[in-house]
């Protein structure tokens, strides 16, 4: 069979697997882990709310079954949406010849390595295993809440928006009576993960459990439906988790929107501090500075830089242990990887493991079959129904966009809190097949004005 007859092919088995997977997890109760009776969080040293409570949506009721503190071992049976393979338990890959091994003493629960544009997952390891996410849950507060304020708003900050804010959260530092724009608390947010700076968008937001709420809905949407919210910040919270799958999907959401990518890819910014007078009598405001705490974006003593990392987001509680979400570039491929709790406690383990799926990822591309396919939102897949339809970047993830047909290059400063890099673009569209009632879509997501580390 020729090469583009097999893809074809290939294609329309994922996609049908997806649907079917799809359909089946509109009840998701059937394909959820084995319940384990709730148990109570204790205090973690990083993200938001213990007592923060949401109405979740009809997906994620399902999910909020799971327990905080997950088992040892992965359910005997999990979601298989996005196919088959990623259902079953253990390290999934299908290498062919001349394809690299995995690296070895990977110690995470779960983790996957997916194409961002194709949407092909390479390989994956326990990818729909519910756990919690911690502060990687911020990827769908911000997919969920960037679009509604312009980034110019100012909001002057009252106590109660920083009330039920967990012990140990990590802050930013957000003072009560003064004024921030909506721009500083989504620095806050990404870069010191500042579960302060996440209730005040709440607030603004109609609260903390209208955000939940929202949220929840959100994750219906884009099909995360491994993932239940109870806390906007990702604080440990009973029956609160996401999975590798989920975390992956939400990211490439995210990733669609301009200023979620520059934010996830700002190395350090100015925060606005406490408002004084001068010597002179003369009223200031003192700003320091914040630097993100994703190690592969700004390197540490025991790890570097890496090459082609643009983001996304990272997360470490007690009961979660670390986590991650990453989106690198090299030679025009993109990649989306995701690892969960490894069981090495070694410094900056999440990011090293990372790493290490990265670099195996960019160099097995087109030599492994993928073991599954990253399914779009339910938006998307019904808009890509419909004969012509294409995808672009919209405020909101899925939403139907003009697709250049060249690349389309811009800037975005170098220094503070407008990113690093340079703004490349990568274009794409969805191709739609309509034969009688079947459909075939080739999806591949643009990510334009993608910001890139370049050394």
């Amino acid at each position: 069979m020729p090469a583009p007859l097999k893809q074809t092919a290939r294609r329309t088995l994922l996609v049908t697997s997806a649907t079917l997977a799809s359909l089946a997890l509109t009840a998701p109760v059937s394909l959820a882990a084995p319940t384990p009776k709730p148990t109570a969080s204790p205090s973690a040293p990083v993200s938001g709310s213990p007592t923060a409570k949401g109405k979740a949506s009809a997906s994620a009721s399902a999910s909020a079954s799971a327990s905080t503190s997950p088992s040892a071992t992965p359910p005997g049976k999990m979601s298989s949406l996005g196919g088959a393979r990623l259902g079953q338990a253990g390290t999934q890959v299908q290498l062919t010849g001349g394809a690299p091994v995995l690296p070895k003493d990977l110690t995470a629960r779960s983790w996957i390595v997916a194409d961002a544009q194709s949407g092909e997952v390479l390989a994956a390891h326990n990818a729909h295993w519910r756990l919690p996410p911690a502060s990687t849950m911020k990827m769908l507060f911000a997919d969920t809440l960037l679009p509604k304020f312009p980034r110019t708003t100012q909001y002057k900050v009252q106590p109660k928006d920083l009330e039920d804010l967990g012990a140990g959260s990590s802050l930013v530092g957000i003072k009560e009576g003064e004024t921030y724009s909506v721009h500083d608390l989504w620095l806050g947010v990404f870069l010191r993960s500042g579960n302060d700076a996440v209730h005040v968008l709440s607030s603004m937001n109609g609260g903390v459990a209208e955000t939940v709420k929202q949220m929840n809905e959100h994750a219906e949407e884009l099909q995360a439906l491994d993932t239940s919210v109870v806390s906007p910040d990702g604080y440990d919270a009973p029956h609160q988790v996401s999975s590798a799958y989920d975390l992956t999907l939400i990211a490439r959401s995210g990733l669609q929107k301009k200023d979620f990518r520059e934010y996830c890819s700002t190395l350090t910014a100015k925060f606005p501090g406490a408002t004084t007078k001068n010597k002179k009598g003369k009223t200031v405001r003192e700003t320091f500075e914040i630097q993100n705490t994703n190690r592969l974006l700004t390197g540490d003593y025991d790890i570097s830089q890496y090459q082609g990392i643009a983001g996304v987001k990272n997360g470490n509680t007690t009961n979660a242990g670390a986590t991650f979400t990453g989106v690198a570039e090299r030679a025009g491929r993109v990649l989306l990887v995701t690892v969960m709790n490894p069981g090495k406690d070694d410094h900056n383990e999440v990011y090293k493991e990372t790493a290490a799926l990265f670099d195996w990822g960019f160099q097995a591309a087109g030599k492994v079959t993928p073991v599954g396919e990253l399914v779009p939102p339910k938006g998307a897949a019904l808009a890509s129904a419909q004969p012509g339809a294409n995808s672009g970047e919209g405020g909101e993830a899925g939403g139907a966009g003009k697709v250049s047909e060249k690349p389309v290059a811009g800037a975005v400063a170098g220094n503070g809190s407008g990113g690093i890099g340079i703004a490349m673009a990568i274009t794409g569209g969805v191709l739609v097949l309509l034969a009688g009632a079947a459909f075939l879509v080739n999806r591949r997501w643009p990510l334009p004005d993608l910001v890139r580390r370049r050394r």
